[in-house]
């Protein structure tokens, strides 16, 4: 297990370097959602195996699916997942007084999917989260399922929510707002084939066009529903923070790349490296997705003013990312000013610092990034990247050119190497 708190020690030499980094978290559990409904055993390679992942496993698990997880041989955060789809059926189900729990932690993948799968089931199933998920939004999901004829009890519009799928299955055409989360479409749109779903996304603020609902409909019209195999492309969010190493460790005559970038244009954040140098302004809804974040890390760097905007969807996540990130750079020197949902940042000297993480997967890395050129950086909680990207600090720790050779200390000082900075 990582300790209780890291210090990024910036590499003293060109790094050259070409990373793996494991697959999508976005496309797994859309994909084992729909292996679930599907109607053969399929098999996803490639598929990242990290908490937001496992989660989505054990709550199919305990749904009742027959899942079965091998490892991967071309990169140690990602499995092999087998599931044998059930044609619709979910196989298990709870009663009004006993109903069937699901832990979903705090991913917001496995909480909004499952809320409209198991409409689909016959019984009483009971979501819950960790008390983050529990503040984060729901209601558009929720209300627009209710308007599809499900009962679901959830006071506040909020997890933990009761969910009763009555059966037969309630076809119909509704609207979903995705002004708080695209997950709520993407959600409905994974089950509305199997359903009977037609599935509209309501005009809230000009995302109509949202980059994850998009890759929602491309998965669904690709995906083998009769089962056989299913390659989880690179996860682009993850791979932002290599492009940006490269960008920070700009001298002499290494680079660092990451390996088999994803083409697809299924992830808006395969854009990341068309982002470097930074620009003037950069946008969380026409832009970039979660590794704006990066950016924003990068900002105090980019020898120019930059804007970042339409950053409202960050304050919903897996913490109050806004703040959290003008907050910590602060702290590191930054020149950060906060404005609605805009952040203006100037180009600054910074300095390490101990960095909360928040227990926000992103926030760690986008800051671990950082110290690979300033020296000083220390994280509070590291192995929160668990969520998303469990051997991440091994990844800048490993020797070139399979990882960035980088040192990492404890809190005492002495340096970590193989599994002890692995986030288990």
């Amino acid at each position: 297990m990582l300790p209780e708190i890291i210090e990024i020690v910036p590499p003293s030499d060109s790094v050259a370097a070409v990373i793996t980094v494991p697959g999508s978290k976005s496309i797994t559990n859309r994909a084992l959602v729909l292996a679930a409904l599907g109607d053969g055993c399929t098999t996803l390679e490639g598929a990242l195996w990290s908490e937001d992942t496992q989660v989505m496993v054990e709550c199919l698990g305990r749904l009742g699916f027959d899942v079965a997880v091998e490892l991967d041989a071309a990169e140690p955060g990602n499995r092999q997942i087998r599931v044998q789809g059930r044609g619709g059926l979910i196989p298990r189900a709870g009663t009004a007084s006993s109903p069937l729990e699901l832990f979903v932690g705090n991913a917001g993948t496995a909480a909004r999917f499952l809320a409209a799968m198991v409409c689909l089931g016959k019984g009483v199933y009971r979501l819950q989260g960790v008390p983050r998920m529990h503040e984060r939004p729901q209601g558009a999901l929720f209300c627009t399922l209710r308007e599809l004829g499900y009962r679901l009890e959830a006071p506040g519009d909020r997890l933990p929510a009761v969910i009763h799928g009555d059966g037969p299955w309630h076809p119909g055409r509704v609207r979903v707002d995705i002004g708080e989360s695209s997950q709520f479409a993407s959600a409905l749109l994974l089950s509305a084939r199997t359903a009977g779903w037609e599935v509209g996304i309501a005009d809230s603020g000009g995302e109509e066009e949202a980059p994850y609902v998009r890759m929602t409909e491309r998965l669904v019209d690709v995906f083998p529903r009769q089962g056989g195999s299913f390659l989880i492309e690179p996860d682009a969010s993850s791979g932002s923070y290599f492009w940006a190493a490269n960008w920070l460790l700009r001298t002499g005559s290494g680079s660092v790349s990451v390996r088999g970038w994803p083409q697809s244009g299924w992830q808006i954040d395969a854009e990341f490296p068309h982002y470097l140098p930074l620009p003037a302004v950069t946008s969380r809804e026409l832009h970039l997705g979660d590794s704006i974040m990066t950016a924003i890390v990068l900002g105090p760097l980019a020898g120019r003013p930059v804007r970042f905007i339409d950053l409202g969807r960050l304050r919903v996540q897996e913490c109050e990312r806004v703040m959290a990130l003008r907050t910590e750079l602060g702290k590191c020197g930054g020149v950060v000013r906060e404005e609605q949902d805009t952040l203006w940042i100037e180009p600054s000297t910074l300095h390490g610092a101990e960095i909360e993480t928040y227990n926000d997967h992103r926030i760690a890395m986008c800051f671990a990034t950082l110290g690979l050129k300033i020296p000083g950086m220390k994280l509070r909680n590291p192995g929160c990247v668990r969520k998303t990207f469990p051997n991440f600090f091994q990844k800048l720790a490993g020797p070139a050119p399979g990882g960035l050779g980088v040192t990492i200390l404890d809190g005492a000082g002495h340096p970590l190497a193989g599994e002890a900075l692995f986030a288990g």
